[in-house]
């Protein structure tokens, strides 16, 4: 019995984490995403990539840019993995994707525009300042460690799909309409949220069935649990529907498509659509609301099909389709299990433990709070929220900024995912750098609202870049003579 009261909550909490998740976030977040990731690997130039953010391309080019590619998209730790793997792919260097990777999730638009409305400009502003800098850094130290692996990717990379060096203008129309779709599905803004026409069904108990949800499927928002809504179930159903169809349409579509490659398609779009629309569960009828999200990705997959079909040639189309299941087989088995075992962690942590030992800005405490961002994996922007909760708890303003920072970078499932693209030393190297300057980033602004002279922070921080620098100029230097 013993043993059971341990089993049944970690197996509870695994799969109502695992339904959470593929409920809330695989359609309108991680779907776009394998798709542009495949486009991007299909259709892309290997030239177009490298010439600008390539292992050899000027850095004052190449990380800027990566870090402008990432501030454009609202996504999570896990959506931006197969974005990251599509560039990757296609001869990126390894410091620009990874400044791609770090820079996104913590420092795009949205998050810093959240982050000064919610918890107060001056955690916004150190937000930004910091996620670049440190997110540049990490790059730069990931290029440098390894420099050898990048020239030799370089050189046995392939020539791409298309190669004449240049991206068409059906490929940029196509790769903004997906973008479109990512973000018409994630954004949260108030025309996308409001309702703009609403419906009744005569289904009598619905409200009794998402209790009974709740129940089975753990849910404390301070935990990072969501629950299972009765329509996240619906596209749970909906999502293990189009597996097996997915597997036979999509699986020989590089040969040519057939009637499960149509049939997975429509699946998709459907449940695409379904996934943006709301339905509130009540005792005699269930409301459906039809909000502007709903239109916008409903325009946003009617574009991408129009263009497919009239820009693109039926070759195209099947390397697209090829390329982004070959990354939904790579990745999405494995973040299905890092999914489940974070549910399984959960069952055991308490957050009044984080806030126990994070109300100081120690060393520790910047740690448990990089190490709580980590663990405890928020969907994006959602951190904001639970950071405003933690600082009216008494967590200290360091602590807070280092699990500001670690929070969208890390979670059990990315850090799953990005091994299988770059493999586990250089995962573990990233992983080590991102809790390293983070905490370092707690500490620095932890500081600064303690009050310490910013003269004598600059003079800290102007030593570490000093350190750093003459850090990676050994390393290269190393390497060269290697080489």
């Amino acid at each position: 019995m013993d043993l059971l009261d341990w089993v049944v909550p970690m197996l509870r909490g695994g799969a109502g984490s695992l339904g959470a998740y593929l409920a809330a976030h695989v359609l309108l977040c991680l779907i776009p995403a394998f798709f542009i990731a495949g486009a991007m690997a299909a259709l892309v130039p290997k030239e177009s990539v490298t010439r600008y953010l390539g292992w050899n391309a000027p850095r004052l080019v190449a990380y800027p840019a990566a870090a402008l590619a990432g501030s454009m998209l609202a996504v999570c730790s896990c959506t931006i993995v197969p974005l990251f793997a599509g560039i990757h792919r296609k001869g990126a260097g390894l410091g620009p994707a990874i400044t791609f990777l770090f820079f996104a999730p913590a420092g795009n638009i949205l998050a810093i525009a959240y982050t000064g409305a919610a918890i107060g400009n001056e955690f916004a502003l150190a937000r930004i300042v910091l996620s670049l800098v440190f997110g540049v850094g990490i790059g730069l130290v990931m290029a440098t460690i390894f420099h050898r692996d990048d020239v030799d990717r370089a050189a046995a990379a392939d020539d791409g799909f298309v190669g004449d060096g240049r991206i068409t203008g059906a490929t940029w129309s196509l790769l903004g309409a997906m973008v479109a779709l990512l973000l018409f599905g994630t954004l949260k803004m108030h025309w996308l949220l409001d309702s703009v026409a609403t419906f009744s069904l005569p289904l009598a108990g619905t409200d009794a069935a998402e209790r009974l949800l709740f129940d089975l499927a753990p849910y404390d928002p301070a935990k990072g649990e969501e629950g299972i809504t009765l329509h996240g179930a619906v596209l749970v159903v909906l999502l293990v529907v189009i597996a097996p169809v997915a597997w036979l349409g999509f699986g020989r579509v590089d040969s040519g498509c057939n009637r499960w490659t149509w049939a997975a398609l429509g699946l998709i779009a459907l449940t695409l659509l379904a996934a943006a629309v709301r339905v509130v569960p009540g005792p005699e009828s269930v409301i459906v609301e039809l909000p502007g999200k709903l239109f916008g990705v409903a325009a946003a997959i009617a574009l991408v099909a129009w263009l497919a079909y009239t820009r693109l040639s039926s070759e195209e189309v099947q390397q697209w389709l090829w390329e982004s299941w070959r990354f939904v087989r790579q990745i999405f088995p494995i973040l299905v299990v890092g999914v489940f075992v974070v549910g399984v962690v959960r069952t055991f942590l308490r957050p009044e433990w984080i806030e126990a030992v994070a109300g100081t800005n120690s060393v520790l405490a910047n740690l448990a709070g990089v190490g709580f961002g980590i663990v405890m994996y928020f969907p994006t922007l959602v951190e904001v929220p639970v950071a405003k909760m933690f600082l009216s708890l008494g967590m200290h303003p360091g602590p807070l900024m280092a699990y500001l920072m670690a929070d969208p970078e890390l979670s059990l499932q990315s850090i799953l995912m990005t091994m299988a693209i770059i493999g586990r030393v250089k995962t573990f190297a990233y992983v080590g750098l991102v809790a390293l300057f983070s905490t370092l980033a707690g500490l620095t602004f932890g500081a600064w609202s303690d009050g310490v002279s910013p003269w004598l922070l600059g003079g800290y921080l102007m030593t570490f870049v000093v350190l750093l620098t003459a850090a990676l100029h050994a390393l290269n230097h190393r390497g060269m003579q290697r080489a």
